[in-house]
């Protein structure tokens, strides 16, 4: 990992010019179009607000570099993005910190539901779906759900799912092996469950090719390494948008979940990270957010701040959400290590 100083010029120059009581915070996230939608949504429009700097890293979502900087008192990062399950495991051990609500001046009843817990305020709603080729397979006849992604026969060639974290492609092959959207964790619950997922994972793992970041879903469809993947909906909406990819995103049995600004237990900025959150829990950020990348909001009241043309395109747009899975961050809190483990043998075989 490395720091990004791009935002010492320009805009965070001019600011540190003009103060010379700047304070500098470094914000990680998942790099890409998603960390360029914080920038000029949260960072660059902070920075001109307060005179303070924002510096940005990227992460790959790894806990344990959290738990050394708590553990060492050695912080490199203030303001975390992360997703709903490393966010609650993350607070249930102790390395983010309990956000006060009277300090954010924001409760839950200012978000969706889910959109603010204990460790977590939320900024986004992000979904994984199918993606596939338009010059391979069309509209018409394309993959039309997670059952046809595994149907090899009628739809032959590489395919891509995460590798990093199971929890996702388990939903993924659980409603392709038949499971309704609103039943996947039940079945999940049970041991014979999480055996059904990996018996359907296994069956086409002879073609699958495994993203890793959330820039190399999109990156081998564009490079035809696989005719289709699951992703992230805004790096591949980004891809057809501003790269002109022939790619569809299939919305039936999308997995959505919420992205989570949370800030490191013991933080020596915490009063610098606490005005950040509330400067991104404002629904005009939030809602600009939104213009740079198609992922719904958390906060309420952030339609009339987003173009109207990209509300089709976000998960929570109400036909998209017709046959959807809410991922389940509870389940995986508790049972996500172990899996995780049992995943990384799997993978390995």
């Amino acid at each position: 990992m490395h720091y990004k100083r791009a935002l010492l010029t320009g805009v965070g120059l001019a600011l540190i010019s003009t103060s010379i009581y700047a304070e500098t915070l470094t914000v990680t996230s998942w790099g890409g179009a998603y960390s360029m939608s914080q920038r000029k949504a949260y960072h660059e429009p902070f920075m001109k607000e307060t005179g303070n700097v924002v510096l940005e890293d990227e992460w790959a979502g790894e806990l344990a570099a959290v738990r050394s900087m708590v553990e060492t008192n050695n912080y490199k990062w203030d303001i975390i993005d992360v997703e709903t399950g490393p966010a609650i495991q993350g607070c249930d051990e102790g390395i983010f910190e309990p956000l006060d609500r009277e300090k954010l001046g924001l409760d839950e009843d200012d978000f969706i539901e889910g959109g603010l817990i204990e460790c977590g305020l939320g900024t986004i709603t992000w979904a994984t779906v199918l993606a596939y080729r338009t010059d391979v397979y069309s509209v018409d006849s394309g993959p039309q759900n997670w059952a046809d992604f595994f149907d090899t026969a009628k739809f032959a060639g590489k395919r891509s799912l995460y590798k990093p974290s199971p929890q996702h492609n388990f939903a993924i092959a659980l409603q392709a092996d038949g499971v309704a959207a609103d039943e996947v964790w039940n079945v999940l619950r049970s041991e014979e469950g999480v055996d059904r997922a990996f018996d359907k994972l296994s069956s086409i793992k002879g073609d699958m090719i495994w993203w890793e970041t959330g820039a190399m879903a999109p990156q081998l469809l564009a490079d035809k390494e696989v005719v289709m993947a699951s992703g992230w909906n805004g790096r591949f909406y980004s891809a057809v948008i501003d790269d002109n990819q022939p790619f569809h995103l299939v919305w039936d049995g999308q997995i959505y979940d919420f992205g989570y600004f949370v800030i490191p237990a013991g933080s020596p900025k915490m009063e610098l990270a606490y005005e950040y959150l509330r400067f991104a829990g404002r629904p005009d950020r939030q809602g600009d957010q939104t213009n740079y990348i198609s992922y719904g909001n958390a906060r309420k009241g952030t339609e009339p701040y987003a173009n109207p043309d990209i509300l089709p395109h976000l998960p929570t747009y109400p036909p998209n959400l017709a046959n959807a899975v809410k991922a389940d961050a509870q389940w995986w809190a508790d049972n996500g290590e172990d899996l995780t483990q049992r995943w990384n043998t799997w993978i390995a075989k």
